[in-house]
């Protein structure tokens, strides 16, 4: 799955943020509860983002009852990962100087930067 891991366009990747958010398996009300919250929306359209996000291998449905509750079947860094690396070949060619060089006209702070030199020093990026 991984390989194959694509972008979502932006209204299933707001649901997949929500069910991220939530501790799985999480019933239909809980994620229409954190959608009313985030970008609220019909329910109909939520249970089409669901079935869709389900179809294409992020979400697995299962049947409690009268509902449905759903599970993550991606995890939100692997899909961060995949994707900020798509990002990367896409937008820099790949190339990390290119990109740090954006990063650093985009008008970063001080302080962001402080913290970013903190996480490569130590090894956590």
């Amino acid at each position: 799955m991984e390989e194959t891991l694509k972008k979502l366009p932006d209204a299933e990747l707001e649901v997949m943020q929500a069910l991220w958010e939530l501790e799985a398996p999480v019933p239909r009300a809980a994620v229409e509860a954190a959608m009313a919250e985030r970008k609220p929306m019909a329910q109909t359209t939520l249970l089409t983002l669901l079935s869709r996000l389900a179809e294409k291998g992020f979400v697995k449905v299962e049947k409690q009852g009268r509902s449905s509750v759903y599970t993550p079947l991606v995890a939100r860094e692997d899909y961060q990962a995949k994707q900020s690396r798509r990002f990367l070949d896409r937008l820099f060619g790949g190339s990390i100087p290119a990109f740090a060089s954006a990063l650093t006209a985009s008008g970063l702070s001080r302080e962001d930067l402080a913290e970013l030199r903190k996480l490569l020093e130590e090894d956590k990026l």
